[in-house]
């Protein structure tokens, strides 16, 4: 079995994480790639790391070990993606509502070599935005989609439709259309529900809407939802697919909004419900708030 390992190395805790993973790996008799970013950091700690281009390794390995937060492991799903290849994350974050494990959980790893786990498979969001009918970008996403302001730091207005039907006229800092994996993520802290990620949807929740409709709407994952922008050319936002640097809109831009065909793989080895991640995450997320403000 071959293994390649992605480490944050932003993340405080990432490189003492990526030593142990590769020690067990190591004890396991797992081949281990790592990209050549990361030589400068692990060449000299590590035994039987091969060193090669990042989307080489990806596309040579069985499993791809992603060390980090939730970003790093989002990160590594659009990597594995085009090769279909299963993730693993390793919290070395804060909350990793997408880690299979956790620091302090490394033994378990053994359980890749007697295939002893589950794999699940996360719907995407295909977006597509249009000047008028002209294509000018086609973009995947495994959280969400958010058009919201640009430097003029105004309200978003934003015509909104489901299956070609008027919807909504959104005057919000905002609008958030998510993936039930990504309802734990900004849509979640914008008030938006928490959906089962096995329940395939998509969720549209506006962000500090002002207007009396401002609640979530969660639709049949079918469904096409297409956004317009109705700002003036002085003040038109920008959106932005799983938190990547924002895209500029124009007066004449719209965006197509629909399910993917592409799945993320997800591996989970330990035997938590999605119910009891969520409330020891949320939990986690409480004491962690509530630390940080003492």
């Amino acid at each position: 079995m071959t293994v390649t390992v992605s480490v944050n190395m932003t993340r405080k805790n990432a490189y003492e994480v990526a030593l142990d993973v590769c020690e067990q790996l190591n004890k396991l008799g797992i081949k281990i790639y790592m990209s050549n970013d990361l030589k400068a950091y692990f060449s000299q700690n590590t035994e039987n790391v091969l060193f090669i281009d990042e989307q080489q390794s990806v596309e040579l390995c069985d499993i791809l070990i992603a060390i980090g937060g939730d970003g790093t492991i989002i990160h590594a799903a659009h990597s594995a993606l085009p090769y279909d290849r299963p993730i693993l994350g390793i919290n070395a974050g804060r909350l990793g509502f997408l880690a299979g494990l956790e620091k302090q959980e490394l033994q378990l790893l053994g359980n890749i070599i007697d295939g002893n786990y589950v794999v699940d498979e996360r719907m995407t969001l295909s977006v597509t935005h249009y000047e008028k009918d002209k294509l000018m970008g086609n973009y995947l996403c495994f959280n969400d989609v958010v058009v919201g302001h640009g430097e003029a730091m105004r309200l978003c207005e934003i015509y909104a439709e489901c299956n070609g039907k008027p919807m909504n006229d959104y005057l919000a800092d905002g609008l958030i259309i998510a993936t039930p994996t990504g309802s734990t993520a900004y849509s979640l802290s914008a008030g938006g529900p928490v959906v089962d990620t096995s329940i395939e949807s998509l969720i549209l929740t506006p962000v500090c809407s002002h207007s009396l409709f401002a609640r979530s709407i969660v639709f049949r994952p079918d469904s096409v939802i297409e956004l317009r922008v109705k700002n003036p050319e002085n003040s038109l936002p920008v959106f932005s697919c799983d938190g990547q640097l924002g895209i500029s809109m124009t007066v004449d831009s719209r965006l197509v909004i629909t399910k993917s065909e592409k799945k993320v793989k997800i591996i989970r080895i330990k035997s938590d419900s999605f119910t009891d991640i969520l409330s020891h995450k949320l939990v986690e997320r409480y004491q962690f708030s509530k630390e940080e403000s003492l």
